[in-house]
């Protein structure tokens, strides 16, 4: 989770891309509490491989590891030479059995797998395959190719971001591998590469299938991933008791968190309300206000609302960042 996010700004000038709500979580939270469910035991250690976001931030990040009986681990990646050398940054955590996420998409997804396998890599067919890393397959189901954003067709086996290694020690050493050799595709050293160094050396990998994925790069991307996620948990519980409905009409699915207060407003449906925000007097369909933010007068749909910040006004489509007000008079 390295990078800058910048499709996503406003949001991400002030947290990164992973730590945006969705539903009312964190995207890295939903997504490590979704692989550590996969498990079925104890997790050693969960590591965030970051750029410079500040003590703060890392110490949530931390927290979200603690939260699932793990140690949590900082490693930084201070240029950005590819995902093969953003991985291989955090080389000292490569030990054994190992999980590998990109953190900027969620899934819905049975993450059972084979624990004796050499790896498992999570697919998902696309349409267009040249945006993405891709796999073909043998008549047994093992992996026989991976070629990085492929500019003729090869497969519409799409890499979705999701790896599981038997032995980290040996993917530590296939990107040391590559690194130490400036084996480079389009300029920077990928996963992909090293990936094809394993199978050449022996490896096999299998595929595991997703159900749905979710991209969350952009603000229309993450107001459908706030849909579907909702849509997932609508049973679970999402208005908090410690929130304050007053004269409204809660549509669901919604979230509506700790300490929030809706009054005289009509909510949803696909609506996250964070905690400590305020709603009033206001009309809102598929939208996410962050915390500690107030709505008023304003009819709002297709909007995102980041951390501490006020809008009153009429009827939008918003994108306001954190620590920002809005008044339309």
């Amino acid at each position: 989770m390295a990078g800058k996010g910048t499709r996503l700004r406003p949001h991400t000038l002030t947290v990164p891309k992973p730590l945006i709500p969705v539903a009312g979580k964190p995207i890295i939270q939903r997504l490590v509490e979704d692989l550590a469910a996969s498990v079925g035991g104890p997790i050693a250690e969960i590591a965030f491989i970051v750029g410079d976001f500040g003590a703060e931030i890392e110490r949530e990040l931390i927290s979200i590891a603690e939260g699932l009986g793990a140690k949590g681990k900082i490693y930084h990646q201070e240029k950005a030479l590819g995902v093969g050398h953003a991985i291989y940054c955090a080389g000292a955590s490569m030990i054994g059995p190992c999980m590998i996420a990109f953190a900027d998409t969620l899934f819905k997804a049975d993450f059972s797998f084979d624990t004796n396998s050499d790896g498992v890599i999570w697919v998902q067919k696309v349409k267009d395959p040249s945006s993405f890393g891709v796999v073909r397959l043998d008549n047994e189901g093992y992996i026989t190719e991976l070629v990085e954003k492929p500019a003729v067709f090869v497969s519409d086996m799409a890499i979705v971001g999701i790896y599981y290694f038997r032995e980290g020690e040996k993917l530590r050493a296939a990107l040391h591998h590559i690194i130490t050799n400036e084996i480079k595709e389009k300029n920077e050293y990928q996963l992909t590469t090293a990936l094809e160094h394993l199978k050449n050396n022996g490896l096999r990998f299998r595929t595991g299938e997703i159900e749905e994925w979710l991209d969350c790069g952009n603000k229309d991307a993450i107001l459908f991933s706030n849909e579907r996620m909702l849509e997932f948990h609508r049973d679970s519980g999402l208005v908090s008791s410690k929130a304050t409905i007053e004269n409204s009409v809660i549509i669901p699915p919604c979230f509506i968190g700790d300490n929030a207060v809706v009054r005289n407003a009509v909510v949803g449906p696909y609506v996250s309300v964070g905690h400590n925000s305020t709603v009033e007097n206001t009309v809102i369909t598929n939208s996410i206000i962050q915390n500690k933010s107030q709505i008023k007068n304003a009819v709002l749909e297709n909007s995102m609302v980041g951390n501490v910040s006020k809008f009153i006004g009429s009827k939008d489509e918003l994108n306001l960042g954190d620590f920002s007000h809005f008044s339309k008079r």
